[in-house]
């Protein structure tokens, strides 16, 4: 909707931070219609050069089409390392890009590199369950942070904000949005820092009331499980878990759930 997540700056502090290390600056691709100030506000945390691409038909997400954008854009500036968020989106792009860029893939990444020669990184294994360590040995590198696993830090500065054409043909574009429903007025599951959720054990729809209004007071999503999105009892936007979205925040309380591997995967 024309405005960045806390993810959005998340990655952009991330990115510069491995770019003061690399000794390169830090270049940004948008891909959808942003206005200038809201570009620029990516310049706060490190961002030295935005690419825009504003392109009408970019408003849909089509994961193919929003690849090739990045790979044009990170072989014209010669990028080295690609960063994005290990969510929905950078799932389903980030390996598209490193197929295109010929370039090495390490996902759910969780600090800056261990080692830059070799190119060593820290992530999460067997759904979080671990931490392991990955080398990536291509030239150019592909990497998806995890969520909040990154420090936000505001350095100030401002960015050169470029338009950019990356040319694409209409058989580029082959995802139609049929229908949109949006939310308003609730937080984010990615951005939150606090998550009420709820399980098959709340027994039905109608006893939420407590959950919701916990939520409420505290300032937090409310979440559920695989069972109770299944069940109709909650949207399935809130379904957190292996199959559902993936949240990381500070403090996840959990009611009338049992706990399986499958749902704490995403946590």
């Amino acid at each position: 909707e024309g405005k960045f997540k806390k993810s959005s700056y998340e990655l952009v502090s991330y990115a510069h931070a491995i770019a003061t290390e690399l000794g390169v600056e830090t270049t940004v691709v948008s891909i959808g219609k942003v206005a200038d100030d809201e570009l620029q506000s990516l310049a706060k945390y490190g961002a030295n050069k935005i690419l825009s691409a504003t392109n009408q038909k970019f408003a849909v997400l089509d994961n193919a089409a929003y690849a090739s954008v990045i790979a044009r854009a990170a072989k014209a500036n010669q990028a080295k390392v690609v960063v994005f968020g290990n969510n929905f989106t950078g799932k389903a792009v980030a390996p598209r890009v490193a197929v295109k860029l010929e370039a090495g893939l390490a996902n759910s990444v969780t600090a800056l590199p261990l080692s830059f020669n070799p190119f060593i990184v820290q992530k999460n294994i067997f759904n979080g369950k671990a931490i392991g360590q990955q080398q990536i040995n291509s030239e150019v590198k592909v990497l998806s942070l995890a969520q909040n696993s990154f420090e936000i830090k505001e350095i100030g500065g401002t960015a050169t904000i470029e338009s950019f054409d990356a040319d694409l043909d209409d058989t580029k574009f082959t995802t139609q949005l049929i229908e949109k429903n949006t939310v308003s007025g609730k937080i984010i599951l990615s951005d939150a820092e606090l998550v009420v959720s709820g399980g098959r054990g709340m027994k039905s729809a109608e006893n939420w009331g407590p959950l919701e209004e916990l939520a409420t007071i505290l300032g937090a999503g409310t979440a559920c499980s695989r069972p109770v999105a299944d069940e109709g009892w909650r949207p399935h936007g809130e379904h957190v878990g292996q199959t559902g979205k993936v949240i990381a925040p500070n403090l996840y309380i959990a009611l009338g759930i049992s706990g399986a591997i499958q749902h704490l995967a995403g946590v």
